[in-house]
């Protein structure tokens, strides 16, 4: 029985080896020999003689959305073709590099607004960049603030938490070149190895980072809805066999916790909510004993945990998709796509040849929030400790009434921390208090960005019509 972090060794993906469905996918895409986003995945960027600013495309020129378009397909050609083995350059990109540098600016804006209203000249500006891919985001928020907010540039500290040293090379390459070396630092290390603590107020940035958070997977036994967490075996030969045992896992206890004493929605289709439906489903001929898979987010539960520990006065800003097509079966259940030539291809199941395959998770914003300000109300010296949650044998349908030796108390929404010597959060808000809004993809970009300058011709505006699919937590 392995983990993601034993795989780190292994220079090919390992056989006649156990270990969580969390750790198969992290390590099919994070192995730093193998893993799709180590070896594998390329961010396309829009090349520098499109016409437009720093490479960018020349928005205000197109008539409309389909001819932006077909100019994004025919750059998307150019970019990819690479001479790879296997099935294709994987090739993906983000709003980040689609739109430069008004999508970064945006992101700047915001931020910039919270900070001159909060802090400013009192404390310096930080942030932290959560996976900055080729670095983009952060270019086009330095050079932002360089040009329209000098006196906060300097007073600016910008790091980025990158775990890939491929990328994080060419990052610290590229943003001292541009002349931001002094204000810039790029830490080469998983964001669930940091253990530097910040004191001081602070912004995360976490732009379509968690959708390639590794989940775990859990099933229910219909007649007694007793959950249990999936493991795959891999075998001699390479073969993937999943299976399903009894909760020992300590994190994904602590998820199954804190949804039940939240009180988020039941994580079963509707029709297994009833038991005479369950009775009746189960009866069926060929009927399986488990409910469908449900994919639980458990490393965003460990990010949200690390926030609260290493950063107490953080304000987070998480960008991310909310819903995607072609997902495999299962609820919360990701996409699983590879490149074939010039195409996208979806997959049936996250059992794949690990680090050829991007594996995608849509995030659920309403929970979320809801776990995010819980667990920043619990922040507090004993805070770590009363995330060491025993796991008790209930329903996912089972009353408020807690089985934890923690007492009852624990999981109160009503028992929010007031605050510590007088220090609000980076919302002014006191501690423990609500201090993030979910907002539509348009909502965020019609409040901060210069939409100006990505409308075409005819009125239209790709930069706020596309990523409908996504939303922005703040």
């Amino acid at each position: 029985m392995l983990s993601s972090r034993d795989l780190e060794s292994h220079r090919k993906p390992p056989t006649r080896v156990r270990m969580l469905i969390r750790d198969f996918i992290e390590d099919s895409l994070y192995n730093p020999h193998y893993g799709y986003f180590s070896k594998r995945a390329t961010i396309f960027t829009a090349p520098p003689h499109c016409g437009g600013v720093e490479g960018g495309f020349d928005f205000n020129k197109y008539r409309d959305s389909a001819e932006f378009e077909v100019d994004v397909a025919k750059r998307y050609r150019e970019f990819g073709n690479g001479e790879e083995d296997g099935p294709g350059r994987q090739l993906w990109h983000t709003p980040t590099e689609l739109f430069k540098p008004w999508y970064g600016q945006a992101i700047a804006q915001c931020l910039v607004s919270e900070y001159l209203l909060k802090y400013f000249p009192y404390e310096d500006f930080k942030v932290y960049e959560l996976g900055a891919g080729n670095g983009t985001l952060a270019l086009n928020i330095l050079d932002f603030l360089k040009t329209h907010y000098p006196e906060v540039y300097d007073r600016t500290q910008y790091t980025i938490i990158e775990i890939s040293e491929k990328l994080a090379r060419a990052q610290r390459h590229r943003l001292h070149q541009q002349g931001h070396g002094q204000v810039v630092e790029v830490a080469n290390r998983s964001v669930f190895q940091w253990e530097r603590k910040e004191h001081a107020p602070c912004y995360v940035v976490a732009a379509e980072v968690v959708d390639n958070f590794a989940h775990d997977v859990v099933r229910y036994d219909l007649k007694t809805l007793e959950a249990y967490q999936g493991v795959v075996a891999v075998d001699e030969v390479g073969e993937f066999v999943p299976f399903y045992t009894k909760i020992s896992d300590p994190l994904i206890a602590s998820y199954l916790a804190l949804r039940r004493r939240l009180s988020l929605p039941v994580p079963l289709p509707r029709f297994l909510r009833s038991p005479s439906l369950r009775r009746v489903y189960a009866s069926l001929p060929f009927a399986p004993n488990l409910s469908p898979p449900d994919y639980i987010p458990t490393r965003l539960l460990s990010l949200l945990k690390i926030l609260r520990t290493h950063f107490p006065r953080h304000r987070l800003l998480l960008s991310d998709f909310s819903s995607l097509p072609d997902a495999v079966p299962g609820l919360n259940a990701p996409v699983v796509q590879t490149r074939v030539g010039t195409t996208m291809v979806p997959c049936g199941s996250v059992f794949v040849q690990q680090g050829w395959f991007d594996i995608m998770f849509p995030t659920d914003f309403t929970a979320l929030r809801e776990m995010y300000e819980f667990l920043l109300s619990q922040a507090g010296p004993d805070a770590d400790k009363q995330d060491e949650l025993s796991y008790a044998r209930v329903s996912p349908l089972a009353s408020s009434t807690s089985p934890l030796s923690l007492g009852a108390g624990f999981f109160s929404s009503r028992a929010r921390r007031p605050p510590l010597d007088g220090v609000t959060s980076a919302s002014g808000l006191p501690v423990g208090e609500r201090k993030s809004s979910v907002f539509s993809h348009a909502e965020y970009l019609e409040t901060y960005a210069d939409l100006g300058k990505t409308r075409l011709v005819n009125g239209e505006n790709p930069m706020v019509g596309f990523y409908e699919n996504v939303k922005v937590l703040f």
